[in-house]
């Protein structure tokens, strides 16, 4: 429970700070596979998400966001999980990026129509830079940082009304300090540091929030959630048939599980 306040206490510190241009691209999506696309399009519906986009080529893929996080799964056996921007130009933002030692171990072969990019932070977090193959957009609704601190105790005013406000995309670090040095190179501001009870920070490039931990009461990437009324919102969720959930701190403070791997961190906003 100590570490739900903490994260608590940070982010109710936090100014409020309207949406701005991010380095690495126009949209900023959570990307990951699955090998049952209609599966996974079921249970982050059930979360408060709808689709937004679909196509089959070059795979099959869906889009889904909830007016605040856009989250896009691939068809694929093959488990991953990370941060995909995407852009009319990559190549360019490329090599800017290689001239400030950001090495790519995948890159787009001749006559690929998705231009991707692969590098990834010190901890092998995958980030993706790629060309946007139309429609993409990124979504206009508050997050957590950008919500006015009067909206955070009316669940009216999330965009998703099941999970709360978007706050963080949570990832377990070695070294924040490294790590800091990494994501700045990226384009991102820190918007809060504590050291206490553990080294941990906020970020954004305007686009995407992202949350370093150096902990170990985790050791996975993990979408993350604020809000009033939490049991209410977790009842309803398991009316909507999830069920996977472990407490963290409580009741009202609880890790869900997809099923091909994502965690959703759903936490108390107050005591």
């Amino acid at each position: 429970m100590r570490l739900i306040l903490f994260y608590l206490l940070i982010l109710l510190c936090l100014p409020f700070t309207n949406t701005a241009q991010s380095k690495l691209g126009d949209v900023a999506s959570i990307y990951v596979t699955t090998s049952n696309l209609d599966s996974s399009l079921s249970f982050y519906e059930k979360l408060g998400f709808t689709k937004k986009a679909a196509n089959e080529y070059p795979v099959p893929w869906v889009q889904v966001s909830d007016g605040s996080l856009l989250v896009t799964m691939r068809k694929d056996n093959t488990p991953y999980i990370g941060l995909t921007y995407y852009m009319s130009d990559p190549e360019s933002l490329v090599a800017t990026l290689e001239k400030d030692s950001i090495v790519f171990i995948q890159k787009p072969k001749a006559g690929d129509f998705i231009q991707r990019y692969l590098f990834k932070t010190p901890e092998g977090f995958n980030i993706v830079l790629s060309n946007n193959p139309g429609g993409f957009v990124q979504p206009a609704g508050p997050t957590l940082l950008t919500m006015k601190p009067a909206d955070y105790t009316d669940p009216e005013k999330y965009p998703n009304k099941l999970c709360g406000a978007f706050g963080e995309f949570a990832y377990p670090v070695s070294n924040l300090a490294a790590s800091l040095r990494f994501w700045k190179k990226l384009g991102f501001t820190v918007k809060s540091e504590m050291k206490s009870p553990y080294p941990h920070a906020i970020l954004s490039d305007g686009l995407m929030i992202i949350g370093l931990h150096q902990a170990t009461h985790f050791n996975y990437p993990a979408i993350t959630y604020f809000g009033i009324k939490t049991a209410d919102r977790i009842s309803q969720l398991k009316k909507n048939g999830l069920q996977s959930f472990t407490e963290m701190g409580g009741k009202t403070n609880v890790i869900l599980q997809t099923w091909e791997g994502q965690h959703f961190f759903i936490f108390s906003l107050g005591m």
